[in-house]
């Protein structure tokens, strides 16, 4: 069971300042736990702590960095099933895809442990013509300076170990403001992190009620933003944000496409098409939101989908056989209800599920949606999926990309050749074959393009948006 409060983190010290935020768990919708709100003094004095550390982050070495990383992996194995039913009560989660994501915040920490002794600069030729004989050029990467740090609810471990363990890699202090619907598991990487010799002012960690949050975006001691969240929110928060570079990983509706030749594969693309549809009940900006099948394969895919959907366990997320938990909330729930009502009203049909139940949303497929509705359009971000038919490849993929978003897409096929033609034509981050938009490791690099957002993570990725070239120029001859 989780602790009966939590205190924030200010200047890598707990603060039981208060317990004004009440954390509910997602399927009771009773009140789990209670955690230390930040007030702006608070979040002020977390950034003036952060410019002080400065200094002694810019002077603590690789090997350092590396140890408390190795430190983080060590403890957060120890505290595995911790974790992993912290993050099932407050995020809804079902236990096995929280035990899966508590895998994914090691992984991604031993990924940041390796490239923290890997920063490296370059050795350029500038002899370009004479006038610059004798002169040679040297690059080193430098910590950009104090980040801020502004983290989701659907992946709260996972998604702020992007931001954290980068961000002690590459040297540069930190303020983290989770999601105050799921502030726990960022909480527990604070005390754990509190166990290191961080210099001090080196992270805070500080639950915060958005309209009382500006410093995080606006304050000009912060040198980077990274903010993961709702398209409004970031662009918004984009705007606001002055001189600072700005990192957004924001939504989608992703789409994947099962070619004329899956025919003979159809139950591993339903599988997979099934958990990136549905996993974690829908809530995740590269879930399968669109699938569009070749004529040939459609109505076999269609059969065995709508089998499939109807089979998956919804449930207490504490039970090993759920697969669809709660949604975060009774008013995302409603907010996708409407959505679906809305298609329906305009000609869709749903042919398996639909039903809900507060929080609860059934695995639901639908087919005959218009192109102009919410639910096509906009980020469904819950368990709920169109199911489309296409005669031309090339016409699947000018579909996919009438979109606003382009997180990922998903294309299975066994051509090579329409492999690469996706991987050419589709206007995404990245291009998954053979497997659902939503297939993500950990280094690899990862974002968007149109409203999806800016820059990439990935733990090398984000290092370098972290850190900044600084060029040498040195003439040896004179």
């Amino acid at each position: 069971m989780l602790q009966k409060t939590y205190p924030y983190y200010l200047a890598n010290e707990p603060v039981a300042a208060n317990t004004d935020l009440e954390v509910t768990d997602k399927f009771s919708g009773e009140v789990a736990t209670r955690v230390a709100m930040a007030d702006a003094a608070a979040i002020d004095r977390a950034i003036g702590q952060a410019v002080d550390a400065m200094p002694a982050m810019r002077a603590y070495p690789p090997f350092k960095r590396q140890a408390v990383l190795e430190h983080c992996v060590k403890r957060f194995r120890e505290r595995y099933d911790e974790l992993a039913l912290a993050l099932c009560i407050e995020a809804g989660k079902p236990i096995n895809d929280s035990k899966g994501e508590v895998t994914r915040l090691i992984d991604t920490f031993k990924v940041a442990a390796e490239e923290s002794v890997r920063i490296d600069g370059e050795i350029i030729n500038l002899q370009i013509s004479p006038r610059a004989n004798g002169y040679h050029g040297y690059v080193k990467r430098v910590p950009i300076g104090p980040c801020s740090f502004i983290s989701p609810f659907n992946f709260p471990l996972n998604l702020t170990a992007h931001k954290v363990a980068p961000a002690i890699a590459a040297g540069v202090p930190f303020v983290l403001k989770p999601a105050s619907r799921t502030p726990v598991g960022a909480l527990i990487m604070g005390e754990i992190l509190a166990e290191t010799d961080l210099p001090k002012g080196a992270f805070s960690i500080l639950p915060a009620h958005r309209d009382g949050a500006d410093l995080f975006t606006t304050d000009e001691r912060f040198k980077l933003l990274s903010f993961t969240g709702s398209p409004a929110v970031g662009w918004e928060l984009k705007r606001k944000a002055g001189k600072k570079k700005v990192i957004l990983e924001l939504g989608g509706n992703a789409a994947a496409i099962v070619d004329a030749d899956q025919g003979g594969k159809l139950d591993y693309v339903v599988d997979r098409l099934a958990f990136g549809a549905f996993y974690q009940s829908g809530q995740s900006c590269i879930g399968v939101q669109r699938i569009l099948a070749h004529t040939s394969v459609y109505d076999a895919l269609r059969e065995k989908l709508i089998a499939k959907t109807k089979s998956l366990v919804m449930g207490d997320p504490k039970n090993e056989k759920t697969f669809v938990g709660p949604m975060i909330s009774e008013s995302e729930a409603k907010r996708l209800a409407g959505w679906m009502e809305g298609a329906v009203q305009a000609g869709a049909q749903i042919v398996a599920g639909g039903k809900v139940d507060g929080a609860m949303f059934e695995a639901t497929l639908l087919e005959g949606v218009k192109r102009d509705t919410d639910l096509y359009r906009k980020e469904a971000f819950g368990p709920v999926a169109i199911l489309e038919r296409f005669d031309d490849f090339e016409a699947a993929l000018a579909q996919v990309n009438d979109s606003d978003f382009g997180l990922q897409a998903g294309v299975f096929t066994d051509s090579l050749a329409h492999a690469h033609r996706a991987w050419d034509a589709l206007e995404v981050g990245g291009v998954v074959i053979n497997d659902v938009p939503s297939f993500r490791v950990d280094n690899m690099p990862y974002g968007g393009v149109k409203d999806s957002g800016l820059g990439r993570e990935g733990v090398r990725y984000a290092i370098e948006d972290m850190t900044e070239m600084r060029l040498m120029v040195m003439r040896e001859t004179w």
